[in-house]
């Protein structure tokens, strides 16, 4: 294949208006948080992000390569098809649970990072073991995201694939360092925007190439392969319950989402965000839906592409950058291109700056350092984000199994965070005893089912598992069996630790953790410096755009964002002494 100059000029284009907007946005905000909270300020963006701003990244955040390149891919696929492209409506019906029930209490409470509660109420100890699937999971899908990215464009620039993921790392990772939040937001509006314009400028050219039947009749009918509409078969309606689970309650408890979130004006605003984020993602997919659809319903050998189909060449997870390299005028398929690298940055430097966060605030800040300087914590960040984003491209170009290990982690998200943060939020008393019982059920539960993608073989077999060649697939539902386990658990454990300990069965002594009747510990003191100590608080009242600030109770004092926990016999501050 040829090398492009055209091609690699239409990505210069793009990466420099990318980078270009980054740092703009970084310069525009530069004295937002100079007050001593500018590392809140590069974490939450001072809290005044506006609908169309925060819209926009909330969409980018899950519109990136691997959605769109995912979507096309599981339409195109001989016996799947639309019926199990389940992305875009798992996606958004996850914004939607997230927009009804997580953001207002999130942001009601003033919290900097997804982490806060947890570190809130069940000490920094299981803050930090939440700390690690969390962010296991935002590496892991940065690394994937990079390494797809290298692939796509290697396919019609023909240009090396280490080059291509090493550049377009260092341009994300230069504007999220520079910037923060602000620069993430605003580089989001300019890629989504190309996303959008440049998939649906493509998808009228591939569907008028003479080699593409008509993608209604190859809906329903046989023609190249089965019809993209796909099916979903009687033995595998278990395994697309499980699958769709997970990505609808997967993907509420991610530190990029509640980031968005946190950094609305207001409870209401995180909502309204969260929906239209909801119907951002569905739009978004369509262009995407109608490539693979085009894939499916193209003679292969009519095109330059020879004539084996690109499921027969194990190219099936390039079908998106295979349509536009081969169906669509080559100045097309360059700016189709640029959509797609722009729609993987605007995933990948979420990621970075999510993951940055969580360290510096609740791992460095809150665990370690409680008495450093606004100063020292940004410099902390700005070192995470070079490091994390260093390790995902790594990853993306040195691990074989890079999409296994975001399945197995993205699988840990679902399993161990979101009942966590179910039992934080919404379930008075569980304890760090629950907490830590439910943790490691799930893991185990999860780890004994075993992982095709990284080849390893499951211990425990369930109802209706299958072998693959030297794979066992389970059909059997258990990592939502095992995120019901991981509830339940520490539900359980809790309340029966409270039991225990507060019938006097249990002598105070054995509350090794001083999480139901120590309440003078040191661990209690750390909890309740989470809001009281003058260097680390969750800003309640943080600066707000009067604006967008609708209504009063969107706002709380310390002493309000804490009564929770005042009101809970098992980390109450004694005070009758």
């Amino acid at each position: 294949m040829p090398f492009h100059v055209e091609g690699l000029i239409a990505i210069i284009v793009f990466y420099l208006a990318i980078l270009f907007v980054g740092i703009w946005a970084a310069w525009k905000t530069k004295n937002t948080g100079s007050d001593g909270d500018r590392s809140e300020a590069i974490i939450v963006g001072g809290r005044d992000i506006g609908l169309l701003v925060g819209g926009f990244t909330m969409t980018a955040t899950w519109v990136g390569g691997g959605y769109i390149n995912g979507t096309a891919e599981a339409v195109y696929v001989p016996g799947y098809g639309l019926a199990w492209a389940q992305a875009p409506i798992g996606y958004a019906l996850s914004l939607v649970i997230g927009g009804l029930f997580f953001a207002k209490p999130m942001r009601s409470k003033g919290y900097v990072t997804m982490l806060d509660p947890f570190q809130q109420i069940y000490g920094k100890r299981m803050g930090g073991l939440i700390f690690i699937p969390a962010v296991m999971g935002e590496m892991f899908w940065a690394a994937a995201i990079f390494s797809a990215l290298g692939a796509t464009i290697s396919v019609i620039i023909d240009i090396n694939i280490n080059i291509s993921v090493v550049i377009s790392a260092l341009i994300a990772i230069l504007y999220t360092l520079v910037g923060g939040l602000y620069s993430v937001a605003y580089t989001d509006v300019v890629q989504l925007f190309c996303i959008f314009l440049g998939l649906w400028i493509s998808v009228p050219f591939a569907m008028n190439h003479p080699a593409v039947r008509d993608i209604g009749y190859t809906a329903v009918h046989e023609v190249f392969q089965d019809p993209w509409l796909g099916s979903v078969k009687t033995l595998d309606i278990y395994t697309w319950i499980d699958n769709f689970l997970l990505l609808m309650l997967g993907g509420i408890p991610w530190q990029a989402y509640f980031q968005r979130v946190l950094s609305s004006s207001s409870a209401m605003y995180a909502q309204v965000l969260s929906f239209l984020a909801a119907f951002g993602c569905l739009v978004m997919a369509l262009p995407a839906i109608l490539i693979g659809a085009i894939g499916a319903s193209t003679a292969w050998n009519e095109t330059e592409y020879g004539m084996v189909d690109p499921k027969k060449k194990d190219e099936a997870d390039m079908i998106l950058p295979i349509v536009l390299q081969y169906l669509c005028p080559v100045y097309i398929s360059f700016f189709g291109l640029g959509a797609v690298s722009a729609a993987v940055m605007s995933s990948a430097d979420s990621s970075i700056l999510s993951a940055s966060s969580m360290f510096a605030r609740n791992i460095y800040q809150l665990s370690f350092r409680q008495s450093a300087s606004d100063k020292e914590i940004v410099w902390v960040m700005r070192i995470t984000i070079f490091l994390f984003g260093a390790s995902a491209t790594a990853m993306a170009l040195l691990a074989q199994s890079v999409y296994g290990l975001w399945y197995l982690s993205s699988d840990l998200v679902y399993i161990i965070i979101f009942p966590q943060l179910l039992c934080v939020l919404f379930i008075k008393g569980t304890n760090t005893y629950g907490a830590i019982a439910g943790y490691l059920f799930g893991l185990l539960l999860r780890i004994t089912g075993g992982e095709p993608y990284l080849h390893l073989q499951p211990l425990i077999f369930y109802p209706g598992w299958y072998k693959d060649d030297d794979l066992y697939v389970q059909r059997f539902p258990f990592k939502t069996l095992a995120m019901l386990t991981s509830f339940f658990t520490n539900v359980g454990v809790s309340y029966l630790a409270k039991y225990l300990f507060e019938s006097g069965t249990l002598p105070p002594r054995l509350d090794f953790l001083d999480a139901v009747v120590a309440k003078y510990s040191k661990e209690n003191m750390d909890k309740t410096t989470l809001v009281k100590n003058d260097n680390i608080v969750l800003n309640e009242l943080a600066p707000v755009n009067p604006r967008h600030s609708l209504t009063l109770s969107s706002t709380f004092t310390n002493k309000e964002a804490f009564s929770d926990i005042d009101s809970s016999p098992e980390v109450s501050i004694a005070e009758d002494h």
